[in-house]
């Protein structure tokens, strides 16, 4: 059964060229979906990007408290996995073009309760095997109990 949620996605990347004390925080909150099977937690909610026409569908995917998964389709798709002390590769196609991604999930603490889940993650980023940044994100979603 599906339930109505909010979820919270706070993001700062550090360290880009050029940005030396700049990082700027990102955050979005929205209504989402949830549900629970086969003991993973799914999270749905969409997204519309600034400067690309149309919309992103987003499932986050929680399996116990080693692993994130953050799949995107429509304007833009990707499968972005985070797993501590693991580096994964992906596919980002956007419309501006596609680009291979590096996620090197450096810490990752998951918070799962009866009626909210926090998950917090840094980890460092790469594009097309050049280094980018370090980043972090946090990830609220209430309303699941």
């Amino acid at each position: 059964m599906k339930k109505d949620v909010l979820i919270s996605i706070a993001g700062l990347h550090y360290g880009l060229p050029g940005d030396e004390g700049d990082e700027e925080p990102i955050e979005i909150i929205t209504p989402a979906s949830y549900y629970q099977r086969n003991g993973k937690h799914y999270i749905i909610y969409d997204e519309v990007a600034e400067g690309v026409p149309g919309t992103v569908k987003n499932t986050v995917k929680i399996t116990g408290d080693t692993l994130f998964e953050i799949s995107k389709s429509g304007a833009a798709g990707t499968r972005m996995v985070f797993e501590k002390d693991k580096i994964n590769m992906t596919s980002y196609e956007t419309p501006f073009g596609e680009f291979l991604v590096g996620i090197h999930t450096k810490d990752m603490q998951m918070d799962v309760r009866e009626d909210e889940i926090d998950v917090s993650i840094y980890y460092a980023l790469d594009i097309n095997n050049e280094p980018l940044s370090d980043c972090r994100i946090k990830v609220n979603v209430r309303g699941i109990g």
